[in-house]
């Protein structure tokens, strides 16, 4: 009986019960086939936010999407001009860059996601290049990085798209992110954040295959599977269009 009391008390003390939020999301394809003809490729991303009791009040639901390509090392170079001619004074090396890299949002990022959960989940770009290089390569690297994302920014390469995730009643949301025509094969990264506060509830990652498909795809093995066989193949291919272009030449000149 008394056991009974302390457990009743208990509920009456633990008050309504919080909503736990979850999302479940897709995409309209996993799969992107790089062919001759492929002139860049677009992914809806969507999704729903679960719960199972009412959304709090104290503040509202936001929602970040992000995209990213196969990380690759690179060395970053500063030029400068000694004696009139430009040189690699120095450089810094990046063990990981996105190739791509695209975040989504529902408002303004710095007002969505605080710096802590920021720095934990590795949203925002200068987060997502990891392990820059350290100082005895070079004094003052953020500019190197800073140069690096106005670079691609140019390209196309490295987006913030914010106000793009479209949010329906703290339930439903959706956005759609563009793919360059200049991918590079790998596995592409969707993340999924909601947030309360600036702060991470729950996430959720999904995977994009990109593939060269076709004839680029067979030249692309052969190259890197059987190098001799493709070296031939190459030479033949050069010695037979050379041929081709002497004798029109010289068709064309018999008239």
């Amino acid at each position: 009986m008394i056991v009974r009391l302390f457990l009743a008390l208990g509920l009456l003390l633990a008050g309504p019960a919080v909503a736990e939020e979850k999302i479940v999301s897709g995409l309209s394809q996993n799969r992107v086939a790089i062919t001759a003809n492929f002139d860049g490729s677009e992914i809806l991303v969507y999704g729903a936010v679960k719960r199972e009791a009412p959304a709090p009040t104290d503040a509202p639901l936001q929602v970040i999407v992000t995209v990213e390509g196969p990380a690759l090392p690179l060395v970053i170079r500063r030029k400068e001009r000694v004696a009139g001619i430009w040189v690699n004074t120095s450089s810094i090396t990046v063990d990981a860059a996105p190739s791509f890299y695209a975040v989504a949002t529902t408002g303004k990022l710095r007002d969505i996601l605080s710096e802590t959960d920021d720095l934990r989940y590795k949203i925002t770009l200068d987060h997502a290049i990891r392990a820059i290089g350290s100082a005895s390569e070079a004094e003052g690297s953020e500019e190197f990085v800073e140069a690096l994302q106005r670079i691609r920014n140019r390209q196309d390469i490295y987006r913030l798209m914010e106000g793009q995730v479209q949010l329906v009643d703290e339930t439903l949301f959706r956005t759609d992110v563009a793919l360059p025509a200049n991918l590079i094969e790998g596995d592409y990264r969707v993340r999924m954040y909601i947030t309360r506060n600036g702060r991470v509830i729950d996430s959720m990652e999904r995977g994009i295959g990109v593939r060269k498909a076709g004839l680029e795809r067979t030249l692309y093995v052969m190259a890197h599977e059987q190098p001799l066989l493709y070296g031939l193949i190459s030479l033949a291919l050069a010695a037979a269009a050379g041929w081709a272009a002497s004798a029109g030449f010289r068709l064309l000149l018999r008239r």
